[in-house]
């Protein structure tokens, strides 16, 4: 991820909270896991896509990597904002790209990389892949990404 990329979603400014701080007095790391997950569910919000509604049209979307990079740490107290662009990776897989950063001064404190796909209830058992509406909004947000 560069400089120039764009980054069309933005959730936030967020309030760290006390609780989610370890010993150190930083945020606990697995706990920006959550971070990027809400951002991501509220992306998904805002292209029109709902998990109640997928879910009940027989597709579950779930991660198949996520890379994190944690550059500074967030303490109690801190606001920050979440970054997200979409992106696809081959016909059943997308990719979201975000970052967080202290909403005082813009600082990138994490990068990460999610990978996702679908999983699709057939006739013949479950299997990976994405419904059509699905894919279509991926690929706008693609676009709109810059992918």
């Amino acid at each position: 991820m560069n400089e120039a990329t764009t980054w069309p979603f933005e959730v936030g400014p967020l309030d760290v909270r006390d609780y989610e701080c370890d010993l150190q007095g930083v945020v606990n790391n697995a706990v920006y896991l959550n971070y990027l997950e809400h951002a991501r569910h509220q992306c998904l919000i805002d292209l029109g896509l709902d998990f109640a509604d997928l879910h009940e049209s027989g597709c579950d979307l779930v991660v198949t990597r996520a890379e994190v990079d944690y550059r500074q740490p967030l303490r109690s107290g801190d606001q920050f904002l979440v970054r997200t662009r979409v992106g696809r990776s081959g016909k059943i897989r997308f990719t979201f790209d975000q970052i967080i950063l202290r909403a005082a001064d813009e600082r990138l404190m994490v990068e990460a990389r999610i990978v996702g796909t679908g999983i699709l209830d057939t006739d013949k058992g479950r299997r990976p892949g994405l419904p059509q509406q699905l894919q279509d909004k991926l690929d706008e947000a693609d676009q709109t990404s810059g992918g």
